[in-house]
Order: structure tokens, then C-alpha cells, then sequence
């Protein structure tokens, strides 16, 4: 079936729109290209669980308080530690006494990141960048950036309460069942509600912009794309006419059509690659393969992680060779 959009309006900052029983949609503003984020409040006996927070700072602060507008959060539920999902995790929590629950993969991640330890560090991401061709003045200019996570998530909680692949969680009236996802996260959680047929999606399944799949420093040799793909065919397991929540974009029906959508996306992508691949070449130089449009270091940083991401399936599928140069740069290539 094609996709179905049937809430056309995105809320006004600061309302909320009832998208199935007991399940409602408000949007914060993002200072990013990417200029909101769809966020979820499923209704309580007494009071509601907040699914997603948008990035800590006043002016969304301000809307949660006009939103909530008295009413008591019982719990936060994180799909995955991104900054525009976790930024008010831990001020929702102290605010209301809330119960924090998440993945343990989102949970440390988030920890580690928000302090730069545990390999996430700009050092380690740019190392992992020069190795695939990234020159020293656009490496320059991103290792100029601050640890912007820790500014748009000031603090994070410190006890959680772990969610499990399979779990059934009671919410409200209703149970929701648990789908961890990779490739965009390390245990992104999507949540699955059988007697609603509806799915709160996170990032996974995005309506009309494909999910950013990358390879970053604490796995330099991972194969996050075949963990994405791998974990999107999950959603044909539920019914063709399931409403989607995605985190960007409006509510949609069509999982199916979407997830074999972007199989074909990565697929045209991939075998682009290939035949830009007659001669060795780093992921630098695909860059303008795999984005056609001129990127800042913001846009870069992310770009890079995405198309080292591509150069990896293709190695590890057999589909294309790869040896370090003297320069000490890797390049690809599925020529003899």
C-alpha cells in the first residue's frame, strides 16, 4: 500500500494532537536543518509517560511546562540518546519524580558521550575519518567544535529502569511491546502496541528522509548498515496498516511500502558506489557520490560516518576490496 498521511497538520508548539486512543503528538523545535522533533504522551490513571524529551535548553523547557500544563509525568521512556531525544530525560525526571526507562545500550552511550569518554571522543572520530580520506583542513575545522551533546543534554539521569528486545511494558491502559533496533543507535527502542496497531518508531522508520546509518570511533571496523537493514525488515512482522510515530516527519500507514522504500534507497546507493569503484578511492572521495549537494562540517561529519557505513557492507557482502596505502589512507575498489 502507499503511505497514508493521516494527520497532515505537524501541532503548534506547545498543543498536542490525539493520534489514537490515549496516545497524543506535540513537536519541539531543533536548531538543525532538521527543525523538529515529533515527540509522545501516552495518557496515565494519573498522568502520563513521556516518550522522547527534545533537547534541554529553556525555550523547550518552557513548552513541556505549557504542555504538561499540571499534569504529573509517571515516566520518560528514551527511544535512543540522541540529543534531540534525551536533552530533558533527567529534568523531566527531578521535576516530576518520574521513572526512567531505556536500553542499556542507549543509557550508557549517552553517559559516555555526554563526558567524551569511553572512545567518544573528537580525536578518535577524526582519526577514524583522516584513515578514510577526510583532509586536514575540513578535519580541522570539525575538531574546532565543542562537545555540543553535553550543551543540548546538561545532565542525564543516573538510575534507569532496562528495557529488553521482547518485553511487554503495561503504559496506561495498554501494553506495548519492544523492538530493538541498530545501525542508527547502538539498542534504538521502537514500541509496538497490538490492540492500538500502532508503532512509536523513533528514528527507525522515518517517512520521507532515510535514517543516518554511521561508523563511528568505538566500532571503526562495524557494518551498521547491515545492522539498520536487518532490523527494518522487522517491521514487515507487523500489520501493513500499522501506524507509524516517527521521531521527523508526520504519523504515517504504509510500514511495508516504506521499509522495501528504503531497501531500495541503500540498494541504488550501494551500487553506485560499485561503479564509482573501478579505480581505488576513499570514502572522502565518494562523498559526492553518496550527497549531491554542497555540505558544511556540520553536514560532513555526518556524511563521512554514513559512507565509510556503505564502504563497509560492500566489503564485508564480498562486493568490493580494500587495502591501507602508504599514505596511511584505506581505499576500496571492485576492479581486478
Amino acid at each position: 500500500m502507499p503511505l497514508e498521511y493521516p494527520f497532515p497538520e505537524v501541532p503548534a508548539p506547545g498543543t498536542t494532537v490525539e493520534v489514537a486512543r490515549g496516545v497524543h503528538w506535540l513537536s519541539m523545535p531543533l536548531p538543525f536543518q532538521l527543525d523538529h522533533i515529533n515527540l509522545w504522551l501516552l495518557e496515565e490513571d494519573e498522568g502520563v509517560t513521556v516518550v522522547d524529551t527534545g533537547i534541554g535548553n529553556e525555550a523547550t523547557r518552557e513548552l513541556w511546562t505549557r504542555v504538561l500544563a499540571g499534569r504529573k509525568v509517571k515516566r520518560v521512556v528514551l527511544t535512543h540518546y540522541h540529543p534531540d531525544h534525551a536533552g530533558n530525560a533527567a529534568w523531566l525526571c527531578e521535576r516530576h519524580g518520574a521513572e526512567f526507562w531505556t536500553t542499556q545500550g542507549e543509557y550508557l552511550t549517552a553517559h559516555a558521550v555526554r563526558t567524551s569518554s569511553a572512545g567518544y571522543t573528537a580525536d578518535a572520530v577524526l582519526a577514524v575519518f583522516r584513515r578514510n580520506g577526510l583532509d586536514a583542513e575540513r578535519a580541522e575545522r570539525m575538531r574546532a567544535r565543542k562537545n555540543r551533546y553535553a550543551e543540548l543534554v546538561p545532565d542525564f539521569p543516573h538510575a534507569y529502569r532496562r528495557i529488553i528486545d521482547g518485553d511487554e511494558l503495561q503504559m496506561g491502559r495498554y501494553r506495548w511491546g519492544a523492538m530493538i533496533g541498530h545501525g542508527h543507535a547502538p539498542e534504538h527502542l521502537s514500541l509496538y502496541c497490538e490492540s492500538l496497531k500502532t508503532l512509536i518508531a523513533g528514528d527507525m522508520l522515518l517517512s520521507t528522509i532515510s535514517t543516518n546509518v554511521s561508523v563511528w570511533s568505538i566500532d571503526p571496523e562495524g557494518d551498521p548498515l547491515r545492522l539498520f537493514l536487518d532490523s527494518i525488515a522487522r517491521y514487515r512482522e507487523l500489520p501493513e496498516d500499522v501506524l507509524v510515530l516517527p521521531s521527523h516527519g508526520r504519523p504515517f500507514r504504509g510500514a511495508h511500502r516504506r521499509v522495501e522504500q528504503l531497501e531500495a534507497h541503500h540498494r541504488d546507493r550501494l551500487s553506485e558506489l560499485e561503479q564509482s569503484l573501478k579505480s581505488p578511492k576513499s570514502a572522502a572521495e565518494l562523498l559526492s557520490v553518496l550527497f549531491r549537494r554542497p555540505l558544511d562540517a556540520h553536514q560532513t561529519f555526518f556524511a563521512m560516518g554514513e559512507a565509510i557505513a556503505h564502504l563497509h557492507y560492500l566489503h564485508y557482502a564480498g562486493r568490493a576490496r580494500r587495502a591501507l596505502g602508504n599514505d596511511g589512507i584505506m581505499r576500496y575498489a571492485t576492479g581486478g
